[in-house]
């Protein structure tokens, strides 16, 4: 069922239930992130594995600080910075985090959503809310509560109807584990943003075993096949070709639909658009999706990040 009742949404959380919930980036799968039992419903309903940690999002800064052992500087220099907004940080968790909602792990990735509906939810609860994108594992995010409901069917959980997600992509996950922070997803907060107050920082490498969400090569996949290619390339000799492109392609007589994410090349307009472009071709019957690679700069980054990702090539 979809509401815009953030009374019924508190109550059904703290019933220990499942509720989704919008946020700039996706709509997540919340639960209440200290109680193991409610956390253990969202993997089950997502079919994700069990060692996949969880975002947890917190009503503000104080409350993300309370779940951690550790905060170092420059982790406060960018939370003052980008929080609430699209940015996750990892860092050793305290003990009151279940190990559940942190897949096993000695760290907790935390945020502070920018969304009203999601904050003004959270400043109701006592407690902070883990929730990972509210789809199943591995397909396509949700950016609208209709999205939600088509993914999940008959089992679809309440979903908190926010309107469309702004930003589109997935957080920025900041890792503050080691000596030096390193980004272990491209997301919402751009690469040169980050930099820019804190200095520079590493990313990581793709991993079977992710510290964090996002992490695996492949993630974020439409059911139709999706191969991502430079404008010009050499196309597939399939019948059916749907297109995922920034700005309107030179040639178009080769595709049979066509999804342009900004006219005028913007890339936040971009982002916001991707994965409702990615679900319309999926449910296009097309025999192939093809992505033209985006400027790898600012969020272009993160968005061939979930294109490559999504990539069955």
């Amino acid at each position: 069922m979809i509401t815009q009742d953030i009374s019924l949404a508190a109550s059904t959380l703290e019933k220990g239930g499942l509720v989704a919930i919008p946020t700039e980036t996706v709509y997540g799968l919340a639960a209440n992130a200290l109680d193991g039992k409610a956390v253990a419903q969202i993997y089950a309903l997502k079919k994700r594995p069990l060692d996949h940690p969880l975002i947890v999002h917190a009503k503000d800064s104080a409350s993300a600080q309370a779940l951690v052992s550790s905060f170092p500087e420059k982790a406060k220099a960018v939370a003052q910075k980008f929080w609430p907004g699209p940015l996750t940080l990892v860092l050793p968790k305290k003990n009151t985090v279940p190990d559940l909602t942190t897949g096993g792990l000695q760290s907790v990735a935390i945020r502070v959503p920018n969304h009203p509906k999601t904050l003004e939810l959270l400043s109701r609860l006592n407690f902070p809310l883990a929730a990972p994108s509210a789809n199943p594992f591995g397909s396509i995010s949700p950016t609208s509560a209709e999205h939600v409901e088509s993914s999940f069917g008959s089992s679809a959980p309440l979903v908190l109807d926010g309107g469309p997600s702004t930003v589109g992509v997935e957080s920025t996950i900041l890792s503050f584990l080691r000596d030096e922070p390193c980004v272990l997803r491209l997301g919402g907060i751009t690469l040169e943003q980050i930099e820019k107050e804190i200095g520079k920082v590493s990313i990581a490498e793709k991993t079977a075993k992710p510290i964090a969400p996002g992490m695996l090569a492949q993630h974020y996949a439409p059911q139709t096949p999706l191969i991502l290619l430079n404008e010009g390339d050499s196309l597939p000799s399939k019948k059916k070709l749907g297109l995922i492109s920034l700005k309107k392609p030179q040639l178009t007589e080769q595709f049979k639909q066509i999804e342009i994410l900004s006219p005028h090349g913007d890339l936040n307009e971009a982002a916001s658009n991707l994965y409702a472009a990615m679900r319309k071709l999926d449910a296009s019957s097309l025999d192939l999706i093809v992505a033209y690679r985006f400027p790898n700069l600012g969020l272009g980054r993160a968005i061939n990040d979930r294109l490559e990702r999504a990539s069955q090539d």
